[in-house]
């Protein structure tokens, strides 16, 4: 039979112990501090050891609370995990797809309507995060720009990410030559300050520094360009349906490699799910 602690007691102490304070472990746990506080102390007499020191300015791990706290903190993690698999699994058909805020405007949601005719049945959320937000154990599955190396995480490539510069067509008329970008305003995206020197180099042009506006995301740089403000580096597929539509021209027949690429990022657990799995196979083969 297993003696186990006060599930509460265990979440309460972890929560103090990660955050060094009752009061932050009651904001993440949404209780009291004074509640935290009683839990911790319940979970003390139950194992007759102290956890922590109480002291006037707050709270610090005794030896026996330092030893305690991180494979509990494993030990929470897992069972999150675990139980999010197990919720997967219900008849609830539901895909939750983690994108940069530009690749769910520039790419997914435009071809968001296709999926959802061919698989009514699946409740589709996309949620959004930077460049460098963390896969969540929230999402389904993610469409991630990288290089394939996701600890934990099995990642498939899904597009190449090349890049080329590109304008609002009535400034491509102006651009004869990779050179001719000396007297244009080339627009820069903050996260990715080595495309333009990239592409130049390859172009074969130097003596031209991108110093342009920054803007925060690709998909800003674009709309800039759109409306004429300068000249963007277009990394596709973000560029894709605008160059199709002529909202934006490529000035040049240069492109080449970001040196990532596109992958579909998701938690092993998940290769069996009914709604990744028609997602998966429907984005292998979306344009």
């Amino acid at each position: 039979m297993r003696r186990l602690p006060s599930l509460n007691g265990v979440r309460a102490f972890e929560a103090a112990a990660r955050h060094g304070s009752f009061a932050k472990a009651a904001d993440e746990l949404a209780v009291t501090p004074a509640a935290v506080s009683r839990l911790v102390k319940l979970l003390e007499e139950r194992l007759e050891v102290a956890l922590f020191r109480r002291e006037p300015n707050g709270v610090a791990l005794t030896p026996a609370g330092q030893a305690y706290q991180p494979g509990l903190t494993r030990l929470l993690d897992d069972l999150a995990a675990l139980t999010e698999q197990v919720r997967t699994l219900s008849d609830r058909r539901t895909l939750t797809v983690g994108v940069g805020p530009t690749f769910a405007i520039r790419w997914l949601i435009p071809r968001l309507g296709d999926f959802q005719s061919m698989h009514k049945g699946i409740d589709v959320h996309i949620a959004t995060g930077g460049a460098a937000a963390p896969f969540s154990d929230d999402w389904t599955c993610g469409i991630i720009l990288g290089d394939g190396d996701w600890p934990g995480l099995e990642g498939e490539p899904l597009f190449a990410a090349d890049l080329t510069p590109v304008c609002a067509p009535a400034l491509a008329e102006k651009l004869e030559t990779p050179a001719d970008l000396a007297d244009a305003t080339l627009l820069r995206v903050a996260h990715s300050p080595e495309d333009w020197p990239r592409w130049l180099d390859a172009a074969g042009v130097s003596g031209i520094k991108a110093e342009g506006p920054e803007l925060g995301f690709y998909g800003q740089a674009l709309q800039a360009a759109m409306d004429g403000v300068g000249v963007a580096m277009g990394i596709r597929p973000y560029i894709d349906d605008d160059l199709a539509a002529g909202r934006l021209a490529a000035p040049f027949d240069v492109s080449i490699p970001k040196g990532r690429s596109w992958y579909l990022v998701y938690r092993a657990f998940r290769a069996e799910d009914p709604a990744f799995t028609a997602f998966r196979e429907w984005v292998r083969k979306a344009e």
